[in-house]
């Protein structure tokens, strides 16, 4: 990897002639996994400023700071969609996460059902896969990562002005593309289940919300960190920003 091609989440707003400091961890990454050295260009990011071309600034042998030198993208908004799930186990979960942040997803939001196989979930470990992702694929969006809640509590409070699209293989209309093509486009929300399934009491109270679109993926049973991948390229390519 060419030292500039490195890209760096920062929690500070870059800006020229102001030095940000490292995080123990990426100073780590920096100087002694990338073995950079003081003059080093990289790219960071904060998630509301856009990217920047930065200088590496060695202050010691587990200290350094980066220089913002110029800004080299301004920020994307990208789709308002976002992204509902029933938890899944820690690897899952994680592969989950990264994806749903590559499909440049606003917003992570676990789902409690009858169902959900793991109700407790790190929301530390799910932004830190937030930000490597991000960090990877070049997105400049950091995901709003969202503590766990209720379907019921979510469905009852939810804002009929932002669309649900949800995943269900029993759904009426068997091509996704015809079913999506019924939704305005703006903001909206993808909703995918737990592996096994809401259950009849969850299914039909989605059905009867008039914000709640459901849509099939296919002749295929999917697993839900597939699921999630199809579901939101769909949205992306009919909805989004793909279109």
């Amino acid at each position: 990897m060419r030292a500039n091609s490195i890209r760096l989440f920062v929690d500070h707003t870059p800006d020229v002639g102001r030095e940000i400091a490292c995080t123990r961890g990426q100073a780590n990454y920096l100087m002694n996994v990338m073995r950079l050295q003081s003059g080093a260009e990289l790219l960071i990011f904060d998630g509301r400023t856009g990217e920047w071309r930065a200088e590496l600034v060695v202050q010691g042998r587990a200290r350094c700071a980066l220089q913002p030198l110029q800004r080299v993208r301004e920020q994307a908004a990208g789709p308002d969609v976002e992204y509902l799930f029933a938890p899944l186990k820690r690897a899952r979960l994680d592969y989950m996460v990264q994806k749903a942040t590559e499909m440049g997803v606003a917003a992570l939001q676990p789902v409690l059902t009858q169902h959900t196989a793991v109700a407790r979930v790190n929301s530390e470990r799910m932004r830190a896969n937030v930000i490597e992702a991000a960090e990877q694929c070049g997105v400049l969006r950091i995901p709003d990562v969202r503590a766990p809640a209720p379907l019921d509590a979510l469905l009852r409070d939810w804002d009929a002005e932002r669309p649900i699209i949800y995943c269900d293989e029993d759904a009426p209309i068997a091509s996704p593309l015809e079913a999506l093509q019924q939704t305005e486009p703006g903001p909206l929300a993808v909703l995918i289940g737990p592996e096994g399934g809401f259950d009849e009491a969850e299914r039909n109270r989605l059905i009867s919300l008039p914000f709640v679109t459901p849509i099939s993926l296919g002749p295929r049973v999917m697993r839900a960190d597939t699921a999630a991948v199809a579901a939101l390229a769909l949205v992306n390519a009919v909805l989004g920003d793909w279109h």
